[in-house]
């Protein structure tokens, strides 16, 4: 029996909901040269890349912003092509000013709040992303006290930079397909 010719590893990415505070947080989306696109500042990760350092890299270079990792918040996956992306996202707060000019793939940044960034998008798949994991990403930037007695439902796991990880979920998924392609 042969494998199917169809069958093709997953594409891995990365990205970040990046917040900067503000009386009202702003959330970024950025504008793609090729087909003038708004999405979410994320990219292909590159062959043996950390998930969350590739998303930290991502977002650097298409929102020209400094970010700190604060938290994993998700992935969501869709077909591209014949292919299935994978994208793992963290939430991440930006500095206060840019460091850096915008990658050439990237024409624009808005910074928005959460709805008008929801309304922006123009990939229907990371609206539904991001109507999922907005609130969460917003609430994670407020004061952890109210939620002092609340039990998580499950610990968080830190890697050595104290960033919290995504389950092993996503790394399964990666292994399974480095046997399948030996």
């Amino acid at each position: 029996m042969k494998k199917s010719a169809t069958l093709r590893p997953p594409v891995l990415a990365a990205g970040g909901i990046v917040i900067r505070e503000t009386p009202e947080p702003l959330i970024a989306v950025v504008r793609l040269r090729k087909d003038k696109s708004w999405v979410l500042p994320k990219g292909k990760l590159k062959p043996g890349e950390d998930a969350s350092v590739g998303a930290q890299r991502e977002v650097m270079e298409e929102t020209g912003y400094d970010v700190s990792i604060e938290g994993f918040l998700g992935s969501m996956s869709h077909a591209e092509g014949s292919k299935l992306k994978i994208v793992q996202f963290w939430r991440m707060r930006a500095a206060d000013q840019t460091a850096r000019k915008l990658m050439d793939d990237v024409t624009a940044v808005k910074w928005l709040p959460l709805q008008q960034a929801i309304d922006t998008l123009t990939r229907p798949h990371e609206k539904a992303f991001l109507i999922s994991v907005g609130q969460a990403a917003l609430q994670a930037a407020e004061p952890l006290a109210r939620d002092a007695t609340v039990e998580p439902a499950a610990p968080p796991v830190f890697d050595d930079r104290g960033v919290s990880k995504p389950n092993v979920f996503f790394e399964a998924i990666r292994a399974w397909f480095r046997r399948w392609a030996a």
